[in-house]
């Protein structure tokens, strides 16, 4: 981002052994309370700003899915041809559904509008990401392909493309679709952001960095910003990442932006262990949307690390109700475990089960779910099928991630010397996440290496003591044998 400061990011000073406090679930809710009445005027002022000025569904996402969540575009750009049948009033409310109602209105009576057909596809791609239904990829699909069967070559029709190929994990296909749109329109912000998010997940971080200030210097906005912050924060620069997106925050208008922006600030704190800077984050989320999820999902995390377990299996269960995508049901399947009520190993397998079917239903709706099945099942599934899904997965794209999963993969069928140096690979980078730690650590331990085993799972809880419900505490008692 033009202007940040660069400096490194300290080091959380959390001990692996200390207790935190816990919060009630009504000292949450109190937050977002707080937050909301603060924010209420300045939102009804910002709202009644953009009614004045939106004729188009500002659908506004990517659907690139890296280790932020799913991205928002918050481009309001209008595109060439604009819809009448969508009111100022439904963009401002940020209503997908009733936006996707009007879009197809439109399109019956104008079935030529290539400009709507386009934003169709991206507002079926949002609704999946949103409501973790992939059979809506399909859908996204035929709408760009009218889009550019009306009109050949169509910049938006093109950027929908990478979108939808983010959003269903190809992301060479991304790359290819956002240069073709570049080529016509270097300054196309969802195509900027859309070429940041594949270089990413394809494991291309120097080139991820260049595009990231490219894009900055072409269209500096929430979309960049956002991109900008991530890059930075797989470097382990946790404080620029952070500077970066409260100016997104700082700029943000509509309730969806503002609700994107704090729960990735919520994240980015949960992840250096921070809880209540990372429960602030998400009231501020929640104050402009009661019912964002990945903010829902994340205070739960949040809460659950902090040891309020109640209120944190309570929130993701209203989260896998709506969003029964892999992490949250493995979350909550964890929290069953880790909890040992009666009937909660039979709830915990539930939710590890829910996995393997939206798999399936992912893979049938042309996802490439290979990531998602390799951490689910390595833990709570068929370790075989573990190991044949992250090998497939780094056969396409070498990011820290996917070495993350390989070398886990690789541990859970007995073969840690092959794991090690994909360990490795995915803590070279800087990347400040607590769950790579722990892998390499225990990894480290299997393969004999007590001292660096120690070094590594006393870093993993020093920086995110609550990292994982069953992971945590499996890291301490590892650290106790190492450190023996």
């Amino acid at each position: 981002m033009s202007g940040s400061t660069t400096d490194s990011a300290p080091e959380n000073e959390h001990d692996g052994s200390s207790e935190t406090v816990e919060p009630s679930a009504q000292a949450a809710e109190e937050k977002v309370a707080a937050v909301r009445r603060v924010s209420e005027a300045g939102r009804r002022w910002r709202a009644a700003q953009l009614a004045g000025c939106a004729a188009l569904l500002a659908v506004a996402l990517t659907g690139g899915s890296i280790a932020l969540g799913a991205l928002r575009d918050g481009s309001t750009t209008t595109v060439a041809s604009t819809s009448a049948a969508l009111s100022p009033g439904l963009m401002a409310g940020g209503d997908l559904d009733a936006g996707i109602k009007a879009l197809q209105s439109h399109l019956r009576s104008q079935p030529r509008d290539f400009g709507s057909w386009a934003t169709l596809g991206l507002a079926y791609v949002e609704q999946a990401r949103t409501k973790g239904d992939p059979s809506r990829y399909p859908q996204a699909q035929q709408a760009l392909k009218k889009s550019l069967e009306s009109k050949a070559g169509n910049e938006q029709g093109l950027a929908g493309l990478a979108a939808l190929a983010a959003a269903r994990h190809d992301f060479k296909g991304a790359l290819k679709y956002a240069d073709q749109t570049l080529e016509q329109n270097p300054y196309n912000e969802r195509a900027l952001s859309s070429r940041v998010d594949a270089l990413v997940e394809l494991g291309r971080y120097d080139e991820a960095s260049k595009a990231a200030d490219v894009a900055d210097e072409r269209r500096p906005g929430i979309p960049v910003f956002t991109r900008y912050a991530y890059v930075h924060e797989l470097r382990g620069d946790v404080r620029t990442a952070r500077t970066v997106l409260e100016r997104a925050l700082s700029t943000a208008t509509t309730p969806g932006d503002i609700a994107y922006v704090a729960g990735a600030l919520g994240q980015l704190a949960w992840n250096q262990g921070d809880y209540d800077t990372a429960l602030t984050d998400y009231a501020r989320a929640l104050a402009a949307d009661d019912a964002y999820l990945p903010a829902l999902e994340g205070r739960a995390r949040a809460q659950a690390a902090s040891g309020d377990r109640a209120a944190a299996i309570k929130g993701m269960e209203a989260v896998v109700a709506r969003y029964p995508l892999p992490q949250p049901l493995v979350e909550l399947g964890e929290l069953y475990e880790a909890r040992g009520a009666d009937g909660d190993t039979a709830k915990a397998k539930d939710q590890y089960a829910l996995v393997d079917a939206w798999t399936a239903l992912a893979r049938a709706n042309g996802v490439n779910a290979d990531l998602d099945t390799a951490l689910a099942a390595a833990d709570h599934g068929d370790k075989a099928s573990a190991l044949r899904a992250a090998r497939a997965e780094w056969a396409r794209r070498h990011t820290v991630h996917t070495a993350d999963a390989l070398a886990w993969a690789l541990h859970v069928n007995g073969r840690d010397k092959e794991a090690l140096p994909y360990a490795r690979q995915a803590t070279a980078t800087g990347y400040r996440n607590a769950s790579f730690l722990y892998h390499r650590g225990i990894i480290e331990l299997a393969a004999g290496d007590r001292k660096d085993a120690a070094s590594h799972l006393g870093s993993a809880l020093k920086l995110n003591p609550g990292f994982s419900p069953l992971g945590a505490r499996e890291a301490r008692k590892a650290l106790k044998e190492a450190s023996k």
